[in-house]
């Protein structure tokens, strides 16, 4: 399973620091389905190509309780095209392996991140499967921008006769943002294969949704699309048909507002964004830039960021800690773990725990998260927090996102002095915060970065503050 990404622009060199992959030299990633590889197979100021090459654990599938399919021992479990042919694993390849750039974001090149690039995209022995596979590939990419090209690959060339098979060699090219390009391709292989080799679950929507965003709604081919991409599965295609239909009513809307010169009627466009999905997107952001596979979600409440965790498929285990049974039970029910399948159980735990005692099943992750919790813990408390989490457990990174007390200022309806939650122990000023982080950084070995969450004023900062800290290397 061969795919590469080219770009001609100005600087073409830069791709690298897009995808945050090295040029000068191969990497691997294991990843559940197999393991990737990615390497440059030439890299100039001229012109950049990146390959991913997919090494697919055939037997490791079959073993797999979330490989659809009947376990009757049928041969066919165990001989298919799933090792060859560019299907569901690889859009899973190109999730898990480029995540922040399909994200669209760069921290050292924003405006490239931003802009339409010259790219041509390269996918070998690609399934079109289904009754209606004539020139399903050009109608699925074509009205996205791009020129297409896929060439038949026969059944047998030394018996021309036979025809050709159900799989073509793709090449792309257009101008279009890695971004987009990259989230086109994590779209339409699955529903190119017809067939996903992991159980779809409710999650599946709101992927197809986020990967989807600014070009599904009015795809020619969305039913098609959706149908697949799904698994088929009705309830799920009409949730997403119906949350689909509103994106489109609400652009409607919007264009008719614009070429008006009315305001939309839409009231909720003119709302602020709420924190709190915000602030876990940040979160998210933070273990995407560090490569956390092994996480905690300590002080997690009823669950709300352990679902988004859960739905993260480069996160392999995820443990969720809180002091109180009560909300783990709910967070149990809302992550439906009681339904899941042995994998996912065994992937998620939730413990109960608190944040000032150690705990050693908190040891040896890649990071730690403490979203909203440090405001809840007594000043005096601090010490055993900093004691558990960053010199006991000492995970790779920890994430910590805390109130501003600064910005309480621009909350009108906050009377001065007060806190915005009445469980807060303390909210912090910018100031405070960072001599805190440091603090703990220089005695148990981590290096910070600050980073804000929400609009930012100019005097004041962002409403919610939050702390990257990074293991330093002994």
């Amino acid at each position: 399973m061969l795919a590469t990404v080219t770009s001609t622009a100005p600087q073409a060199s830069d791709l690298s620091h897009l995808l945050r992959k090295h040029p000068d030299r191969a990497q691997s990633f294991d990843l559940s389905v197999g393991t990737a590889h990615v390497f440059y197979p030439e890299v100039s100021d001229e012109r950049c190509t990146v390959a991913l090459l997919l090494e697919v654990d055939a037997i490791g599938l079959v073993r797999d309780k979330r490989f659809r399919g009947s376990d009757d021992g049928s041969l066919a479990r165990y001989v298919n095209d799933r090792p060859y042919a560019s299907s569901s694993m690889v859009a899973v390849a190109l999730g898990q392996v480029f995540r922040t750039a399909m994200g669209g974001k760069s921290e050292t090149l924003p405006e490239l991140a931003a802009a339409p690039l010259p790219l041509e995209i390269t996918v070998a022995a690609l399934p079109a499967r289904g009754s209606d596979r004539a020139g399903l590939v050009t109608r699925l990419f074509a009205p996205l921008g791009w020129r297409v090209t896929e060439t038949p690959i026969p059944l047998d060339p030394a018996f021309p006769q036979w025809g050709d098979s159900p799989y073509v060699d793709l090449v792309l090219t257009g101008e279009v943002r890695l971004s987009e390009a990259l989230r086109h391709l994590y779209v339409l292989l699955p529903v190119l294969d017809d067939s996903k080799h992991y159980w779809v679950s409710d999650d599946e929507v709101g992927k197809l949704l986020r990967a989807g965003e600014g070009w599904l709604p009015d795809h020619p081919e969305r039913d098609l699309i959706t149908r697949r991409y799904l698994a088929h599965q009705r309830s799920l295609v009409n949730d997403a048909a119906d949350r689909l239909d509103a994106t489109a009513r609400l652009l409607d809307t919007a264009d008719e507002g614009a070429g008006s010169g009315e305001t939309p009627l839409d009231e909720t466009a003119s709302r602020p964004r709420p924190l709190a999905p915000q602030r876990a997107e940040a979160v998210l952001q933070a273990l995407s830039d560090v490569g956390a596979h092994t996480v905690a979600d300590v002080g997690c409440g009823e669950g709300a960021l352990l679902t988004r965790l859960a739905a993260d498929p480069a996160i392999t285990s995820l443990i969720g800690t809180d002091v109180s049974a009560r909300v783990l039970a709910k967070a149990e029910r809302r992550l439906n773990l009681r339904e899941a399948s042995d994998r996912q159980r065994d992937r998620i735990r939730l413990v109960q725990s608190s944040v000032t005692y150690t705990d050693d099943r908190l040891a040896g992750l890649d990071a730690i998260v403490l979203m909203e919790v440090i405001e809840h813990v007594d000043p005096e408390r601090l010490p055993a927090l900093e004691a558990s989490v960053f010199a006991t457990a000492a995970p790779g990174s920890v994430v910590v996102t805390t109130p501003n007390g600064d910005y309480n200022a621009l909350f009108e309806s906050l009377p001065a002095g007060a806190f915005r939650h009445p469980d807060h122990r303390f909210e912090w000023s910018r100031a405070e915060f960072a001599a805190w982080a440091s603090g703990v950084a220089e005695r148990t070995g981590y290096v910070v970065e600050y980073r804000t969450v929400g609009d930012v004023d100019p005097a004041l900062g962002s409403p919610t503050q939050l702390a990257l800290f990074r293991k330093i290397a002994r």
